[in-house]
C-alpha cells in the first residue's frame, strides 16, 4: 500500500504533470495540499477515470486540500478539530481499507506556513500545530494504523535544509516551531522518509526564485509520520525528486511510504 503527499500548488494550473506523476507513480493513497480551488473546481473526473475515490475541501484561490483513494473511504473528516471558527481547508482525513490488508486512517494536512515571524500568522501556525498534537492524540488512544502526511512547512533539524545559517529567523525553522514538530512526533510517531534515509538531505522543496533548483537550495518540509501500528507495517518511502526538473513544476515533489 503506497500512500503519497503532494503539495501540487494549483491543481488546475499544474494538471498535466500531475496526472503524469499518477500514472507513473500509481500511489494508492494520495493527499494533496494547496489545490486552490472550491471543491466544484477540482479536476475529480479525470482522477476517477484512473480508478480513485475523490475527497476534497477546497477553497477559492488558497489552500485547499484533498485525499484520493483506489480503496473505499469512510468516515471522512473535513477541517482540522479544534477552532470552529478557523475558515482556512488545511486539513482532511479518512479511513482507507484496502482488499488485502487491514484499513489504515489518512489525515492530510497543510500547516500554515507561519512568516512573518513574530506576528499574527506565525500565532496561527503555533496554535494549529496544538490542535494537530491533539488530533494525533485522540488517533493514538484509538490503537490504529494511521499516518498523518503533508506539507508541514517545518524544516525539523539542520539536516533538512541547504543552508541553515540562511533560515534561523523563517517560521519554518524557528526553534519553537521545530519544538512543536517534536513534541507531535515524540507521541510515538515515526517520520517514514528518515526511517528509510536517515541521513540524506532528502529535499521536497525548493523555491522558484535564485537558481534554488539548479543549485540544489532546498527543505524537506513534507512529511509523513506514521503510528506505531502503521510503523510496523513499513516497508519504505521516498522523495520522487525528479518531478521538480520538469515542464512547469509545482515547487514541491512528492513524498511517499509504503506500508506492508
Amino acid at each position: 500500500m503506497k500512500i503519497a503527499t503532494f503539495n501540487v500548488n494549483s491543481i488546475n494550473a499544474r494538471l498535466p504533470r500531475i496526472l503524469e506523476w499518477f500514472d507513473a507513480a500509481k500511489p494508492d493513497v494520495a493527499v494533496l495540499q494547496e489545490i486552490k480551488c472550491i471543491d466544484e473546481k477540482f479536476p475529480a473526473l479525470e482522477f476517477e477515470d484512473r480508478g480513485y475515490n475523490v475527497e476534497v475541501h477546497g477553497q477559492k484561490t488558497y489552500n485547499g486540500v484533498a485525499l484520493l483513494s483506489k480503496f473505499p473511504v469512510e468516515d471522512v473528516m473535513r477541517g482540522l478539530p479544534g477552532d470552529k471558527d478557523d475558515e482556512q481547508a488545511r486539513y482532511i482525513e479518512a479511513l482507507v481499507t484496502p482488499d488485502d490488508a487491514g484499513p489504515v486512517r489518512v489525515g492530510g494536512l497543510y500547516l500554515p506556513n507561519g512568516n512573518p515571524a513574530p506576528g499574527p500568522k506565525y500565532d496561527y501556525k503555533l496554535k494549529w500545530m496544538k490542535r494537530l498534537k491533539k488530533r494525533a492524540q485522540k488517533l493514538l488512544e484509538q490503537e490504529e494504523a494511521f499516518v498523518l502526511a503533508g506539507d508541514y512547512n517545518v524544516i525539523p533539524q539542520a539536516e533538512d535544509v541547504h543552508d541553515p545559517a540562511a533560515w534561523a529567523d523563517d517560521a519554518l525553522f524557528l526553534p519553537q516551531t521545530r519544538g512543536a514538530f517534536r513534541e507531535i512526533l515524540y507521541l510515538g510517531l515515526t517520520d517514514a522518509v528518515r526511517q528509510a534515509q536517515p541521513t540524506a538531505p532528502c529535499y521536497t522543496f525548493w523555491d522558484y526564485q535564485r537558481g534554488a533548483w539548479t543549485k540544489d537550495h532546498g527543505i524537506r518540509i513534507d512529511h509523513l509520520l506514521m503510528s506505531p501500528q502503521a510503523a510496523d507495517r513499513f516497508k519504505d518511502a521516498g522523495v520522487d525528486r525528479a518531478e521538480r526538473g520538469k515542464e512547469k513544476p509545482s515547487d514541491h515533489v512528492p513524498a511517499w511510504v509504503e506500508l506492508r
